[in-house]
């Protein structure tokens, strides 16, 4: 692999866990059964990528999804369920991620939206952690208030041009296919996490974690 001077990585699956089955069992209490038609890893209705790209707001976004299933439920309880999915994040990959930063610049890449930006950010500040994921990363970049989305090459070269960063030695971290072959196509070293790997035991294998001078 090219000398790797840069390292962005995706957020949920790769630093956040995420257990999209939680939703998913939430909103069929809720009796909106077969959610995952609508939404899952490997694909989404429309409207998931507008909500994802900032085009629609939260409150636009579960209006339309209520109007869509049909479901009559309270806004609360809807946030709730399109929030199970988010778990935790082991405090050793923070670290994991301070110690890179000594030698890479460190960005964050991110298809979300604003309700679990908000609700992962309230977890954080509950538990003294924010300023500590906040400090991971020269630059973090959110889906929604960037107004794109991966895979889309856009969503790649502004990442790259707004650091004046070379792609070939840069290495994105992805958990979701279509979007490490999104970066492979503007030239980024792309790795796919898979879901039995880690962050820590995928990155020592792949590259030196000390850059080439």
């Amino acid at each position: 692999m090219t000398k790797i001077k840069n390292i962005i990585f995706d957020l949920g699956g790769v630093i956040l866990n995420l257990d999209y089955s939680n939703t998913i069992k939430e909103f069929s209490k809720l009796g909106l059964f077969n959610f995952e038609k609508l939404y899952s890893q490997k694909k989404q209705s429309q409207i998931f990528d507008d909500f994802e790209k900032g085009k629609i707001s939260a409150e636009k976004f579960i209006f339309s999804i209520k109007q869509l299933v049909k479901l009559d439920i309270k806004e609360i309880d809807f946030i709730n369920a399109w929030n199970a999915m988010l778990l935790e994040i082991p405090l050793e990959r923070l670290e994991f991620i301070k110690q890179l930063k000594k030698n890479f610049k460190i960005y964050l890449l991110s298809n979300t939206n604003e309700i679990h930006i908000k609700k992962f950010e309230e977890d954080l500040s509950n538990t003294n952690k924010l300023k500590d994921f906040q400090d991971c990363f020269d630059q973090i970049y959110y889906s929604s208030e960037m107004g794109m989305r991966k895979p889309d090459a856009e969503c790649f070269l502004k990442v790259i041009q707004d650091h004046h960063l070379n792609a070939h030695e840069t290495l994105f971290i992805d958990d979701t296919i279509q979007h490490v072959k999104g970066a492979r196509k503007v030239g980024i070293n792309a790795i796919l996490l898979k879901k039995e790997m880690t962050i820590i035991q995928l990155l020592p294998g792949i590259i030196q974690l000390k850059p080439h001078s």
